[in-house]
């Protein structure tokens, strides 16, 4: 890798590999199974390797077949324990590292943005970046003034070839379900899409995170790095230390993982009602825990905009299931476009689909874990026509919040947290705190 491919042939050939393989692993799979080896066994086997390469394939892809891995990367803590380890070391070094732009394209870059002088922006820049993401990477440097700085540099090409990966990962739908049975993965690519204009403009970025620096300034609970300079490709934030969240999950402490996972938890309640948005991209790469406990928050590309804060109408329904009425929800999805008119549910198959949305608001104190999750993910990976995830309909003002929540379950169940959820719930949720009436 010395550059992002930007060739549609070259982009092609690579994506092309993961179907053609993935066969060739089933064909082996079956040669196994004749010579005595169980299905379960084979199916590991397959469901192994294949994640190995898929991830493998989606970080040097860089761009939106990247960003996608990022996405799959959260729904790591619902797999069978017997495979989870393998994806776990693979999907965390997807989470938190790519392979960087060579210097020169690196030095190109700032020339063309920042001009042929910009070095004298710096008293120091370190060329080996520090991390890399879906469509840039960040390189840690001493700003004029004497600041430790984060600059982020978008890849040359990125948006051009964002719009190939999308137009090929549609196709591979069927491979991608043989691995996460029940993941809607053409409403994860449309959503993708739909918001990946929006995490190319470093302005709108640069925006959204002066606006969280400033409310968050000199809180509690939170830092947000803020911002300096930004221009189309370069955005220049101030410079934060800490632990990875993704460290936290497999090395802190219980204690740790549980005020860190609290924290998580309130940041992303509390952000709609204070600032007006909401952080849309909660993987583990994207949170420190800092020196003094604290939660930082990095990158801001993706962000729902919800200047009236969370609909109410979440709160309300959350409510009304936890007091098992569950005429009155389906009704209320029903209004809100979740249930389309002609559309018949299974109520059980809808408690159970909700369920790990909504069963910690329920009680005082609640514990995420790979089990419990694991536990919930089987009853709604029903591949028959009528599984109600099918079924069910996102309503586009939805998107992004189902996302972050079903990206935050994830995280939470990684760290294994115990907490009082419901307490930020009643705190920074509207409508959950309202009488339930007839």
């Amino acid at each position: 890798m010395s550059d992002l491919p930007r060739r549609a042939v070259t982009r092609s050939a690579k994506l092309a590999t993961l179907p053609l393989s993935f066969a060739g692993r089933t064909a082996l799979g079956i040669g196994k199974r004749i010579g005595g080896k169980s299905a379960e066994i084979v199916a590991q086997e397959i469901q192994q390797r294949t994640a190995e390469q898929i991830f493998k394939v989606l970080g040097e892809l860089k761009g939106g077949a990247m960003k996608l891995g990022q996405a799959l990367s959260i729904f790591e803590a619902a797999l069978p324990p017997e495979i989870a380890g393998p994806y776990r070391a693979t999907l965390t070094k997807l989470q938190d590292a790519a392979p960087p732009l060579p210097v020169s394209t690196v030095h190109k870059v700032l020339a063309e943005q920042l001009g042929d002088d910009w070095r004298e922006y710096f008293v120091s820049f370190d060329d080996q970046p520090t991390a890399a993401a879906s469509i840039g990477q960040v390189h840690k440097a001493v700003w004029h003034d004497g600041r430790e700085v984060a600059v982020k540099i978008q890849y040359p090409g990125a948006g051009k070839a964002l719009l190939g990966d999308f137009a090929q990962l549609a196709r591979l739908g069927k491979l991608f379900g043989a691995l996460l049975p029940g993941l809607d993965i053409k409403a994860v690519l449309a959503e993708l899409r739909e918001r990946i204009a929006e995490e190319l403009d470093y302005f709108r970025e640069a925006e959204a995170q002066h606006a969280f620096a400033q409310e968050f300034k000199d809180d509690p609970d939170f830092v947000v790095p803020d911002v300096i300079a930004a221009n189309e490709m370069v955005l220049v934030t101030e410079w934060m230390d800490g632990v990875p969240l993704s460290r936290v999950i497999t090395e802190g402490t219980k204690e740790e993982r549980d005020q860190i996972g609290l924290l998580f938890v309130r940041f992303l309640f509390c952000s709609p009602a204070r600032v007006g948005m909401l952080h849309a991209d909660p993987h583990p790469g994207n949170f420190r825990m800092l020196p003094d406990g604290r939660l930082g928050i990095l990158d801001f590309g993706a962000v729902n905009r919800l200047p009236d804060g969370y609909p109410a109408v979440f709160g309300q329904l959350t409510r009304i299931f936890n007091h098992g009425d569950m005429d009155t929800v389906v009704a209320g999805l029903r209004r809100e476009g979740f249930i389309r008119p002609h559309i018949e549910v299974d109520v059980d198959a809808l408690l159970a689909f909700l369920a790990p949305y909504v069963e910690p608001t329920a009680v005082e104190e609640f514990t995420f874990s790979r089990e419990w999750l694991q536990a919930q993910a089987a009853s709604v990976t029903d591949l028959r026509p009528t599984n109600v995830v099918r079924q069910l309909n996102l309503p586009v003002s939805y998107v992004l919040i189902h996302r972050v929540h079903a990206a935050g379950v994830g995280v939470l169940c990684q760290l294994g947290t115990t907490a009082r959820f419901r307490d930020e719930v009643l705190n920074w949720v509207p409508g959950f705190a309202d009488p339930v009436v007839d």
